[in-house]
Formats: structure tokens, C-alpha cells, sequence
């Protein structure tokens, strides 16, 4: 059959997202990880491993800062990311990304 016909009050894309990021400082030596959580192009609220806690950039992001810095339990886990994401990662990747000392050719071949 033919598609439903959506009324413009429901078009809209709707989108939330959250965006890992890992900071490194001479190696891994001095790691900052910052993950942000967006819903519609807002940032609503961010974790700081530096702060060690959530911060909410708007109303409804503080409230749910809040609710997230009273959970031991989730906190533990989001301390412990520099460790479990970062850290781990970066020795993975670090081979080729870091430790790839090939400087850049126009001739290099495939």
C-alpha cells in the first residue's frame, strides 16, 4: 500500500548522540577523556574525566547531571573509562597512527 502520509508536525528528524573523545598528552602519560551528549545539535550535558563528574550545559541537562552524579555505580563505570577506552585504544592504534614515522611521499606506492 502507499505509504503513510506524515503531517509536518512529524517530519522532523529528531537525533541524539553521544561523542567519545579521548585527549592524549605525551603519550599516554596524561590522558583527558570528554564525552558529550547532543540532542538536536544542543549539547545538553558533558562528562570531563578531569572534573571527574557530569556537567549540564542546559536546564534539562543539569537535571540529568544530577541524576547521573548520584549514581556510584554509573560513575565508577564512567571514571573508568580513560583506562578502559583510552588508554586500551591507544595501544592498539598507536602502531599505526603514532608510532608510523614514514614521512610523506608523492611517489610512495600502494
Amino acid at each position: 500500500g502507499a505509504p503513510a502520509d506524515l503531517s509536518p508536525a512529524h517530519s522532523e528528524v529528531l537525533q541524539f548522540m553521544f561523542n567519545p573523545e579521548c585527549h592524549f598528552i605525551n603519550g599516554t602519560e596524561r590522558v583527558r577523556f570528554v564525552e558529550r551528549y547532543i540532542y538536536n545539535r544542543e549539547q545538553l550535558m558533558q562528562l570531563d574525566s578531569d572534573l571527574g563528574y557530569h556537567v549540564g550545559d542546559t536546564p534539562f541537562g543539569e537535571l540529568w547531571a544530577r541524576a547521573a552524579n548520584s549514581d556510584p555505580q554509573w560513575m565508577e563505570y564512567q571514571r573508568s573509562t580513560v583506562d578502559r577506552h583510552c588508554r586500551h585504544n591507544y595501544e592498539v592504534f598507536s602502531p599505526f597512527t603514532v608510532e608510523r614515522r614514514v614521512p610523506p611521499s608523492p611517489f610512495q606506492s600502494l
